[in-house]
């Protein structure tokens, strides 16, 4: 089990925005700030990650931060044997409950309901990512999706009291 203190996983959800404010994509801002609790190194998180930015891969479906609440979890009590199906069992329920408290704060679990766009149209689907600028910066509601996934999950370490890493 991680044994970690409040004011680390405050730190952490800080980092996790300032990876965002940095031009990382939201679920590599979330999964980069606490993946050295499981023995992955940041970069390695980061290009793990990088596919599921802008709804997985700016097709405007699942918000790349709540991507990065499903892949922490897995590293955090993701089943390792194929049989194992109590194991797998309980690391769906615990996606399934923190994507329900995200759904609660954020409204939507889907990037394009997130960014009040209809669906994956073609001007907001095009795999070329958007420069950041401070106009984009100002226009999305990323940077507080990717603090509210990143407080989800320290939120989860806070509290949990059975799961553990593999």
């Amino acid at each position: 089990m991680v044994n970690i203190s409040t004011e680390e996983l405050d730190a952490r959800v800080a980092r996790a925005v300032e990876n965002f404010m940095a031009g990382y994509g939201c679920a590599q801002s979330v999964v980069a700030a606490f993946a050295d609790l499981y023995d992955l190194d940041e970069t390695m998180a980061k290009r793990i990650s990088a596919g599921f930015g802008g709804g997985v891969g700016r097709m405007r479906m699942m918000c790349g931060a709540v991507s990065g609440i499903v892949m922490l979890v897995g590293l955090d009590c993701g089943q390792t044997e194929g049989s194992d199906r109590e194991g797998k069992s309980a690391c769906y329920k615990v996606v399934q409950e923190l994507l329900a408290k995200s759904k609660e704060q954020n409204g939507s679990l889907i990037c394009a309901e997130i960014l009040g766009i209809k669906g994956c149209e073609k001007a907001h689907c095009s795999y070329e990512a958007s420069p950041r600028t401070a106009e984009y910066y100002n226009t999305r509601p990323c940077a507080a999706k990717v603090e509210s996934a990143a407080r989800i999950f320290a939120e989860y370490l806070r509290t949990r009291t059975t799961a553990s890493p593999n």
